[in-house]
């Protein structure tokens, strides 16, 4: 005679077993916390997110900086113009504010010549550090020394040119790299445009 299998009543029904979750598949082993010394579960150690290599560096914050800056493509004499003006307005300003200090108008200086050299177009490349010392000779006018009349005028700017010399070679130093980088990247793009198969 077929005897049917009970189930004692304090364990009450039988429950059917719900599908484990993905995570949960791998065992029990997979989902169980590890256990330290003592019986004692240890919590796992999660790494904090690492930045991208680079990206908090100073040269990365420059670069994102300078691209965000207003971008506009001058000519060649309107390079030469831009300069010109903006570089004789930091002179009157610093002859108002520091009692015309030659050694700030030079610091002033070298910023000008970069933007100067990153703003003009790519067919005028060449003319900003041409256009960098014309300018620093026009914004010294209000700052450098002047005597009675023309000549003493002309001997103070001549003074003011020899003992800021530094500067002057400096500001065109940094146009002048910043032309042969941007001529470099222009060369490499259109060398890649050439060896690219045609759609």
């Amino acid at each position: 005679m077929e005897q049917h299998r009970t189930r004692p009543a304090q364990y009450g029904p039988r429950r059917s077993r719900a599908p484990l979750p993905a995570q949960g598949r791998g065992g029990a082993a997979a989902a169980r916390p590890p256990v330290g010394r003592g019986g004692r579960p240890v919590a796992r150690r999660v790494d904090p997110a690492r930045p991208a290599p680079g990206a908090g560096s100073p040269v990365a914050r420059a670069v994102r900086a300078l691209r965000g800056m207003p971008n506009p493509r001058l000519t060649g004499l309107g390079s030469g113009l831009f300069c010109a003006a903006v570089m004789t307005l930091l002179g009157f300003l610093d002859e108002m504010l520091f009692g015309a200090s030659l050694t700030v108008y030079g610091v002033l200086f070298v910023p000008v010549s970069l933007l100067t050299a990153l703003w003009v177009r790519r067919g005028d490349l060449l003319t900003a550090p041409v256009v960098v010392p014309i300018a620093f000779a026009v914004g010294l006018v209000p700052v450098a020394e002047s005597g009675d009349g023309p000549a003493g005028r002309l001997m103070g700017l001549v003074t003011a040119l020899a003992t800021e010399a530094g500067w002057l070679y400096g500001g065109t130093l940094v146009a002048g790299s910043a032309v042969i980088v941007r001529r470099i990247r222009l060369v490499r793009r259109r060398a890649a445009a050439r060896n690219r198969p045609p759609a």
